[in-house]
């Protein structure tokens, strides 16, 4: 099962593809090497390959459906994007498909939520037309940060820290991914801490991985979600939020960030839902001293194989 019901909204995980990605000790340098082993148990094999070492990565959806919406959070990699790294570049996967699965329909979608603009969270904000990169979703309307609109935009020549991949393909997702979806008028480039999508929909600033990082908050009837993006990579980042990624673009910002949601989440039984978490995806935190431990998963089944 990859659907589950949260108040009035059905949400559905598509997964692009999982599959190990890079050494835990890489990702998560200041978490010790005997925490993955405390923790092996349940860690192994959904998120993280003790064999190998290797992080699970899921890249991964989540579409969200009631109240007269269809809303993404996060669109992936993409098909047919140049980029260096073998995972993400010029890639013929089946997303439109699974999508096409679950009855949404390109025309469907109404709201895209780009967490943040790394690479593999908008890529199917458009796809190639004759040559001409356009948007995936015609009707519409992507929610970004303009922290991060203004970071990584190439225009701007901001130094940024180096990240696990190629700068050179930051630089193209924002010209072949985001600057088209800006032009064609489609874009809401927003500001400030807060933005109110709906009733019960709402985006709040949660700065570190990136400068403009956000958290999709969803509130119907008693249920309560927060989709956090790349603000959690790891299980083991619910129990100890101090630890972050070599990923992140502010580390100490990024775990500020981090304690603060899960302390949210804790006091209003909110169901955390990462980007990148394989598994059952989400998964519900209780206070425990300082720091926190899971109360219960989501009722989702591990995604089969797409390596």
């Amino acid at each position: 099962m990859q659907t589950f019901t949260l108040g009035d909204f059905e949400i559905t995980r598509v997964t692009e593809w999982h599959g190990r990605f890079a050494p835990v000790s890489v990702l998560f340098p200041s978490i010790p090497d005997d925490a993955w082993q405390e923790h092996q148990q349940w860690l192994n094999p959904h998120f993280w390959d003790a064999a190998s070492g290797d992080y699970q990565a899921h890249m991964q959806t989540w579409v969200l459906r009631g109240g007269g919406r269809t809303i993404l959070v996060d669109t992936g990699m993409g098909n047919d994007k140049p980029r260096t790294d073998g995972l993400m570049g010029n890639r013929d996967g089946d997303f439109l498909q699974q999508l096409a699965a679950i009855g949404v329909q390109p025309e469907d979608v109404d709201t895209v939520v780009n967490t943040h603009l790394h690479t593999d969270h908008v890529g199917w904000n458009t796809r190639l037309e004759n040559g001409t990169w356009v948007p995936t979703f015609p009707n519409a309307q992507y929610l970004i940060h303009k922290a991060d609109f203004d970071y990584w935009n190439p225009a701007n020549n901001i130094t940024r820290k180096a990240d696990f991949g190629d700068p050179a393909d930051s630089r193209a997702a924002f010209d072949d991914s985001v600057l088209p979806v800006h032009q064609a008028g489609q874009a809401l480039v927003w500001e400030g801490t807060d933005h109110t999508i709906a009733a019960g929909l709402s985006l709040r600033l949660a700065p570190g991985h990136t400068p403009g990082s956000t958290v999709l908050k969803l509130a119907s009837g008693t249920d309560r979600a927060f989709f956090v993006g790349d603000l959690v990579h790891t299980p083991l980042q619910f129990l100890t939020p101090d630890h972050d990624t070599c990923l992140s673009e502010d580390q100490r910002q990024a775990a500020v960030s981090r304690r603060r949601m899960m302390e949210e989440a804790a006091d209003t039984n909110a169901l955390i839902i990462p980007a990148h978490l394989g598994g059952a995806g989400a998964a519900e935190v209780v206070r425990e001293g300082r720091d926190f431990t899971i109360k219960q998963w989501a009722p989702l089944a591990a995604p089969t194989a797409k390596q």
